[in-house]
């Protein structure tokens, strides 16, 4: 929009303001305004993005302003919405217990170009996307932006199921903003379900954009376009994630959640209880984006192996983007990068090729490939980094230290500093990397949190590199541990692997901490423990 079109659209708002309140109102007060907010008894205020107030003059509101402008605009729908014809603004009404109009809100609607250019790449991916975000953080404004990015410089077939007018504006007419994208108003908000799938079944569009899904029937007209093949960008309540997959009635856009009961060697194999959460099927949206605030998006580029995750109990790291920033020369320079990576391979096994020698030289293309993107950045925080690097020098891991919490793909800190509310952990929650806390800076205890960390579980390591590595006394825990469990679920007696006696006396205590009984048994390397439970 250009500024000549937004200064036309401020003065039909401000037209329909009282006298008494417009001439209060200097030039460049709305320039960075969110909405103009009129309560009867109550002085007008105009609330800016910072959150600062300006007040109006200082008479309070009766109840002629507010006829005074309900008089010059639309009848309110159901929703209690309004707006004015041609423009972005939204007008919406408080009324008492009678119906009366005691209040309004005066969204001020703009449009604001550059905001999705950090994700423009996910966007030309013809892939299904779901913004979430707490109210007033941008997500109309990004999928209004969406809609002529689509419409007009890919020329896809676009329509905007409009619900209270929010997207293309007030009146018969859409708003130049969406570009050439189609509009479909919905009368009231209870239809929007109906009038997604009118879309689908009688304009035949490439693309539909929604916003505000909110119910478990929009939630389920929502999979019903994409399992037609129909790209689908919307909005949904819900500021992450993980309140999606919590929310009964929105759980379906992320594929749903079900209650599975595992088995014995299921559960044991998993290290995880009997009765697990399970995504159901395949989620409607291929990619999440959370917006954190108006300029840093958080991106799930797979929404279900982000879902597995987050059920799981598994760290998972949403990449961040920043609006003001250029992600499209830096996409350029990562896949110019794998591509010389590619090339040197090429020359690598090329020269292998024809080297001719007794020693058969040979090279792994895809080991080296693998290593280069699997290659993990690290920052510890008050924790020993020289006991870091022999950890990750002794179990030859594909990491490193870094000095800049930005750079790195999680964090160790002491637990002494999890409730202190360091600058450092402040700013890996921006950036969402997961932190992993240490009792104390001993390599045991180091190495288990970077074992965590790099999901070296002992099944991910039975025919891997780490698995001599793996501490005895830790796999003998996790051994005595699901014999427990069984003993615990009815099992009379288990027996364990021998086991050295400085080992053996950790099981012990760890039985005696569940109230169960153990015993040694057996002569020389052969001894091992018995559990069973105590006798009453």
């Amino acid at each position: 929009m250009s500024e000549i079109q937004f200064q036309n659209d401020i003065q039909l708002l401000t037209d329909i303001l009282p006298p008494k309140i417009k001439r209060h109102i200097q030039d460049g007060i709305l320039d960075d305004a969110i909405e103009i907010v009129l309560d009867i008894g109550r002085i007008p205020e105009v609330r800016i993005g910072n959150g600062k107030i300006v007040y109006l003059g200082s008479d309070t509101v009766v109840s002629d302003d507010i006829n005074f402008i309900v008089e010059k605009i639309p009848e309110f729908t159901s929703d209690n919405r309004s707006g004015i014809a041609g423009t972005l603004h939204r007008i919406s009404a408080i009324r008492n217990r009678q119906g009366k109009i005691i209040g309004l809100t005066m969204r001020i609607g703009r449009v604001i170009t550059g905001t999705i250019a950090c994700i423009k790449d996910f966007v030309m991916q013809n892939k299904s996307i779901l913004f979430l975000g707490r109210p007033g953080v941008g997500k109309t404004t990004k999928l209004r932006e969406i809609s002529r990015l689509v419409a007009d410089e890919i020329g896809k077939r676009v329509v905007v199921v409009d619900t209270s007018n929010e997207i293309a504006g007030d009146g018969d007419v859409a708003h130049p903003a969406i570009g050439k994208a189609r509009r479909m108003q919905v009368s009231q908000p209870e239809f929007q379900k109906d009038v997604m799938i009118e879309a689908v079944e009688n304009h035949t569009p490439e693309v539909i954009v929604v916003d505000e899904i909110g119910t478990e029937l929009e939630a389920q007209a929502a999979r019903t376009i994409a399992e037609r093949g129909v790209m689908l960008i919307a909005t949904a309540h819900g500021n992450t994630l993980e309140n999606i997959i919590k929310n009964p009635q929105m759980s379906d856009l992320v594929g749903g959640v079900s209650s599975v009961t595992l088995g014995d060697d299921e559960a044991k194999h998993r290290g995880c209880q009997k009765t697990v959460l399970e995504r159901e099927k395949q989620p409607t949206f291929d990619i999440v984006i959370e917006i954190i605030d108006r300029n840093t998006l958080a991106v799930y580029k797979n929404t279900a192996e982000a879902v597995d995750y987050i059920l799981r109990g598994w760290p998972i790291t949403p990449e961040i983007r920043k609006v003001d920033e250029n992600y499209e020369e830096k996409v350029n320079k990562v896949q110019n990068n794998e591509n010389k990576i590619i090339d040197k391979v090429n020359e690598l096994d090329n020269m292998a090729q024809k080297v001719q020698s007794p020693l058969n030289f040979s090279f792994n293309r895809q080991k080296y490939v693998d290593d280069v993107k699997n290659h993990k950045k690290i920052f510890i925080y008050a924790v020993s980094r020289s006991i870091v690097d022999k950890i990750i020098e002794r179990l030859d891991i594909n990491a490193e230290i870094v000095r800049n919490v930005e750079d790195a793909d999680f964090v160790i800190a002491h637990k002494n500093f999890a409730k202190g509310g360091t600058k450092v952990l402040a700013v890996a929650n921006e950036y969402r990397l997961p932190v992993y806390f240490v009792r104390t800076n001993s390599m045991s205890q180091i190495q288990k949190v970077l074992k965590d960390a790099l999901h070296l579980t002992q099944e991910k390591t039975v025919e891997h590199k780490y698995t001599g590595y793996m501490d005895e006394a830790e796999l003998a825990l996790d051994e005595a541990k699901a014999a427990i469990a069984k003993v615990m679920e009815g099992t009379e007696t288990i027996e364990l692997e021998p086991q050295p006696q400085h080992i053996r006396k950790l099981q012990h205590e760890f039985v005696d901490a569940h109230n169960l009984s153990s015993v040694s048994e057996g002569e020389g390397a052969k001894r091992h423990l018995r559990i069973f439970k105590k006798e009453e």
